[in-house]
This record gives C-alpha cells, sequence and structure tokens, in this order.
C-alpha cells in the first residue's frame, strides 16, 4: 500500500469512527435534555394565544412528558410585554415569551433579552422564521376582515381592500357606527398590523382612516371584542382581524364570515423565545421543540386559520396551502430587524398621532 493510499485509509476510518461516536452523543443530549427539564419540574410560560388555542398542545405535552407541570399565563400582548420588562427588573420570571406582537418580541430579543436555540427542530424551519438563533415563528396567521352574513347583503361584501372603500363611500347610512377595527394605541397587535399595512399600501390604508373617521369607527383592543360585537349586529364589518381566531368562532357561530382580501392579506407569525433570565432552561429548550415539533405543530393547526411553519406537516395543514390559496396576495410579515422600525418612540408617536388626528379628531 503506498504512502498516499494509507492517509487516506487513516482518514476514512477516523471520519467513520466520529460519526459513530456523534450519533449516540446526539442521542443522549435529548434524553439529557428531558432529564434535566425533569429535574426542573416546570416550564413558565407568558403568551398572548388564548388558552383554548392552546389546551390541546398543553395537555399533550404533558402527557409526554408527564414530569413537567407547565404554568401557562394567558395575557394581551402589551400587558405581557410590560409585565416580563417589569419582572426582569428582579430575576424575571418567564421561562418562555410567546406572543402574536411579533414587533414587541424582536424588540425584546434585539435587547438582549433572550437565549439562544439550537437543535433539530430549530434546525427544520424556514429562514424566514429563525431570527439569530433566538426569535422563532411557530405559526403562519392571515390577516381577515369579517362580516356579519346575516346583516349585510351578499352583493355588498368587499373582496379586497378597494371594494371596501367602495362600501364604505357608497352606504355611509348603513355603516355609520357600525364599523370596528383595533385601536393601535390600546393593543401591540392591532398596531403591528396597522403598521404593517401602511408598508404594503400605504394610500390605501390611510384612505379607509379617513373613512372610518367619517363613520365613526368603533375602535377595540382584541380580536375577540370585534367578533362580539360584529356577531351581536352592533358592528356589520371588522377590519385587520387576527384570522385564525375569526376562522375558529366563524365555525361555531354562522353568523359570521370571514374575508382574506385578493388584493394583498398580511400574514403574521406567532413569535417564541426563551428567556435569557429562564429559571428552567431546560423545561423552555423541551417546550419549544416541542413546539415546533411536526407533532406540536399538526396540534397547532388542528386550529382553523393556523397554519404550519414546517414543510414536512402534510400539505393540507402547511403555510404552504394558505400560499396557493392567496397566490400573490400573501404578504407574510417577516421576522427580523424590519419589525422594529414602527417601534422606533419617533414613528410610533408620529403614526398614533396621524391615526387618531385622522379617526377620532378633537372637536
Amino acid at each position: 500500500m503506498t504512502t498516499n493510499a494509507a492517509l487516506v485509509l487513516l482518514r476514512l476510518m477516523a471520519c467513520l469512527l466520529l460519526a459513530a461516536a456523534w450519533r449516540p452523543a446526539a442521542a443522549q443530549s435529548s434524553a439529557d435534555l428531558q432529564a434535566a427539564a425533569a429535574r426542573e419540574g416546570v416550564v413558565v410560560i407568558y403568551a398572548a394565544t388564548d388558552r383554548s388555542v392552546a389546551e390541546g398542545l398543553l395537555q399533550d405535552f404533558v402527557r409526554r412528558y408527564p414530569g413537567i407541570r407547565v404554568e401557562y399565563h394567558d395575557m394581551s400582548s402589551v400587558e405581557l410585554y410590560q409585565r416580563f420588562l417589569a419582572e426582569a427588573k428582579d430575576g424575571g420570571r418567564a421561562d418562555v415569551m410567546w406572543s402574536s406582537a411579533m414587533d414587541l418580541q424582536v424588540k425584546l430579543v434585539n435587547d438582549g433579552y433572550a437565549q439562544a436555540h439550537r437543535s433539530a427542530e430549530t434546525a427544520a424551519l424556514p429562514p424566514w422564521a429563525i431570527w439569530k438563533n433566538e426569535a422563532f415563528g411557530t405559526s403562519f396567521e392571515p390577516v381577515a376582515m369579517v362580516y356579519n352574513r346575516k346583516l349585510l347583503p351578499e352583493e355588498d361584501v368587499p373582496g379586497s381592500h378597494a371594494e371596501l372603500l367602495r362600501l364604505l363611500a357608497r352606504s355611509p347610512e348603513q355603516l355609520a357606527g357600525r364599523i370596528t377595527t383595533y385601536d393601535p394605541a390600546l393593543s401591540g397587535l392591532g398596531y403591528l398590523l396597522h403598521s404593517h399595512d401602511v408598508l404594503a399600501n400605504p394610500v390605501v390604508f390611510w384612505r379607509l382612516a379617513e373613512a372610518f373617521g367619517r363613520l365613526a369607527v368603533q375602535e377595540a383592543a382584541s380580536t375577540s371584542d370585534m367578533l362580539d360585537r360584529i356577531a351581536s349586529g352592533k358592528a356589520l364589518i371588522g377590519y385587520n382581524l387576527l384570522g385564525s381566531y375569526a376562522q375558529i368562532r366563524a365555525e361555531a357561530d354562522p353568523t359570521l364570515a370571514v374575508v382574506l382580501p385578493r388584493d394583498y392579506t398580511l400574514v403574521m407569525s406567532r413569535v417564541a423565545f426563551i428567556s435569557r433570565q429562564a429559571r428552567h432552561p431546560h423545561a423552555a429548550r423541551l417546550w419549544l421543540d416541542y413546539l415546533l415539533s411536526p407533532r406540536g405543530q399538526r396540534l397547532l393547526s388542528k386550529n382553523p386559520g393556523f397554519y404550519s411553519v414546517r414543510a414536512d406537516v402534510p400539505a393540507d395543514e402547511a403555510a404552504e396551502e394558505l400560499r396557493q390559496r392567496l397566490g400573490g396576495a400573501f404578504r407574510p410579515i417577516a421576522i427580523g430587524p424590519g419589525l422594529l422600525t414602527y417601534l422606533d418612540q419617533a414613528k410610533r408617536r408620529d403614526f398614533l398621532r396621524q391615526w387618531r388626528d385622522i379617526v377620532a379628531p378633537p372637536p
């Protein structure tokens, strides 16, 4: 055997030995994580996700990992953000933050409140769903218009933003005081959706805002509140509602119908991260991996209007199905530093002032 051939053989044997050693180590790492999480015994989750949506996930997680208790705290996105910051001064309490207010989540990550996490589950995510290996997209959810199908004639139902503008101009008597949308000053998610609506089509957004002002729009702090108003007939149409919650409600209430605008539909993602101050970091990693796993994604996407971020879940549950339905109207809100634009204090102040001056000007 020549010297070169011997060297090649030695290198090959070394690679085989390293590969053989790596596989058990990786498997052991997963077992070690579960064992460490079980020793911690609890994971504390702060979420701006209704417990009714997360219940299947929570129950399945506890069944799979019976030694780990889940403390699930459901609150509004703004309350979530403010409470997390207040508690961070005293060492923090949340292990995992999971919120629909993508911009506030990315700001916390950008400000150093998250810790990095890498695993087989995070590696399976598409690039748009990961930022700095700290912020992770967990869902795809369209932003929708919702209307009362018993009170709004089918021929008046707007299928696009332009059609909504025309309806508002054509039927002011019918719609005065009976339109609802987010109050961006009260809702973190509402501010996110309205500010990204401006980026998608500034001319149309501010023209809609002017029409809302003329017709005395009802502002609300949550999608649930708006859905209640539409279902009761206090409002006929809701604008920029979270489509996932709207579709869940519409399946149970035939009064409600959901429209994904065909000119453009914003699509947001719930963002999760592990707190840098997590007191139960192993349990937090185990929960996040579970949420991002095919099993967790299937359970989450069983909720109407929730779509998986992974490509290896069945096609009818995945974001690809949503892309195909919307075609060119599909406008995802990317996770990353672009979300920080409208969190600049001056931009936020200017946006809210312009919104207030147009929608509810002082007498």
